[in-house]
């Protein structure tokens, strides 16, 4: 193809795509990197009924982050935007910094859990969850006051991530300032049940964690990763660690994601879309703008994770 047929393709194609994107309605956008317009981060991913689903913090100073917005795809490239699938109107006891939603699906209905008001001890706030008929809500308060509303082992409770094993058990990762605790949930994902010990929590930190756990389970293998750096800075960044259990032990491989200084700063927060009946894996993150120096200006991206011979993860490489 020569280069007047080569440009005359791309006009044709971008006119198309630009078309389709008007056609497909205000809601709906058809996208690359970021994904969805907006300033979003945290972003949680899920595949429900073959349908694919991201649900970002809205990011915003914390007086002004009292909702969350959904965004539905059927094919990771056309995302539909939810508004408010929930806000702290549905939650009485949520009155600042919502955020780091864990969605799943179990007993025909969706389960929504965030963190809230940015607790500290002796204040009202932590993670909380809220229920649905449907992904796209509205989701409604279910306990009328925090699942986990207090500070163990040194970790705020916030940034949860449920994680479901292939025996049925729900765990929830979980926690900020450095420490990070799993939890056991009941069968009705309402209440925490102890371990085989006696216990509720137990703390299993790897070195270097800061906040963001998320757990990837793949050929009987457990990688736990996680944020490190400071949210506000560009050295924010994913790290992971493998091992047999949902347990642990979990010593520290390596980075799998960090700032590119050719495409975005502060990229971490993450988590993965498996696509079902294949080994392809996508990871959800957010990443700040080049030469921004808002915090609260992130943005949600997906790029391909691959995963070597070994098992082990190669690092991300972010792109437009």
């Amino acid at each position: 193809m020569n280069h007047r047929n080569l440009f005359l393709a791309m006009t044709l194609l971008c006119g198309a795509l630009s078309a389709y994107a008007q056609h497909v309605g205000k809601n709906t956008t058809v996208g690359s990197n970021p994904v969805f317009p907006g300033w979003y981060a945290d972003p949680e991913a899920a595949v429900f009924d073959h349908e694919y689903w991201i649900y970002p913090t809205y990011s915003a100073p914390y007086d002004q982050q009292t909702f969350m917005d959904a965004f539905s795809s059927k094919d990771l490239v056309t995302w539909t935007k939810h508004p408010h699938v929930l806000s702290n109107a549905n939650v009485a006891w949520a009155k600042r910094a919502m955020w780091a939603p864990s969605v799943v699906q179990a007993h025909g209905k969706y389960y929504f859990f965030f963190a809230a008001n940015d607790v500290h001890p002796g204040e009202l706030g932590g993670i909380g969850v809220a229920v649905a008929d449907r992904p796209d809500g509205p989701f409604k308060d279910a306990l009328g006051k925090p699942l986990i509303g207090e500070v163990v082992n040194g970790a705020q409770p916030i940034d949860q991530f449920v994680f479901r094993d292939d025996d049925g058990q729900y765990y929830m990762y979980y926690g900020g300032w450095g420490h990070c605790n799993m939890v056991r949930l009941a069968p009705d994902l309402l209440s925490l049940v102890p371990f085989a010990d006696g216990t509720l929590y137990k703390e299993i930190t790897p070195k270097g964690y800061v906040e963001g756990p998320f757990m990837l389970k793949r050929n009987g293998k457990y990688y736990f990763m996680w944020s490190e750096g400071g949210w506000t800075g560009p050295d924010y960044r994913v790290a992971y660690a493998i091992a047999d259990s949902p347990f642990g032990p979990f010593e520290r491989i390596g980075t799998i994601l960090q700032q590119d200084p050719k495409i975005a700063t502060g990229a971490g927060h993450h988590s993965i879309i498996h696509v079902p009946g294949t080994d392809e894996y996508y990871i959800v993150y957010h990443r700040r703008p080049l030469g921004e120096t808002d915090a609260n200006h992130r943005v949600t991206c997906i790029d391909r994770l691959y995963f070597g011979p070994d098992g082990k993860i190669r690092p991300v490489r972010m792109t437009r």
